[in-house]
């Protein structure tokens, strides 16, 4: 399906060269001088190299058609993540290099986003917002102020965000899974 360079947005999966490259970043650029333009920061789904390029606003790319199934997510082994179909309870397995540092995110029946292009597995979509425990983090020190100063914290999945003073360990707090930044408190 084309769609204009405008139109390009993180997360959409574009066939471009001959190969399939997931969007990583996008700036809609209009310059002073000349005409607009998209830089677009892209990742190969197949090479896993990187690749910026430059597309005019009048140009068109290829999207992907991409078939979405929602799985809901069973456990992981040492190489492997498992989900099954809600549905058809079809299971399927997702090597560890496919769903990467998203893996942190998962847990227990979690619904996931399955996105498959000719019937072979390309990535997961996680929902936007996820719900995880502060394990670790530091005192707030005084006089800091509120706006500008975050500390760091551990999840209890094992990933570290960046927290505002009055979050304590045991805290449940609500996570970006896009940016794995701090949302609010639960």
């Amino acid at each position: 399906m084309k769609i204009n360079a405008t139109e390009i947005r993180v997360g959409m999966i574009l066939e471009y060269k001959e190969d399939l490259w997931e969007v990583l970043k996008t700036n809609h650029v209009k310059p002073g001088k000349g005409g607009a333009f998209a830089q677009v920061e892209m990742k190969s789904l197949n090479k896993s190299t990187k690749l910026n390029e430059r597309f005019r606003s009048s140009e068109t790319v290829e999207k992907a058609m991409l078939e979405e199934i929602k799985y809901s997510f069973l456990y992981n082994d040492e190489n492997n993540y498992h989900f099954i179909n809600n549905k058809t309870f079809e299971q399927i397995q997702l090597t560890t290099n496919l769903v990467g540092e998203k893996g942190k995110m998962l847990y227990e029946n979690l619904e996931v986003t399955i996105n498959f292009h000719d019937n072979n597995p390309l990535n997961i979509t996680l929902p936007n917002l996820i719900t995880c425990i502060i394990d670790v983090t530091d005192a707030a020190l005084k006089g800091q102020t509120v706006s500008s100063s975050y500390k760091p914290a551990r999840l209890d999945n094992g990933l570290n965000i960046q927290v505002p003073p009055f979050i304590e360990k045991g805290d449940e707090v609500i996570v970006d899974t896009r940016t794995m930044e701090y949302v609010k408190k639960n």
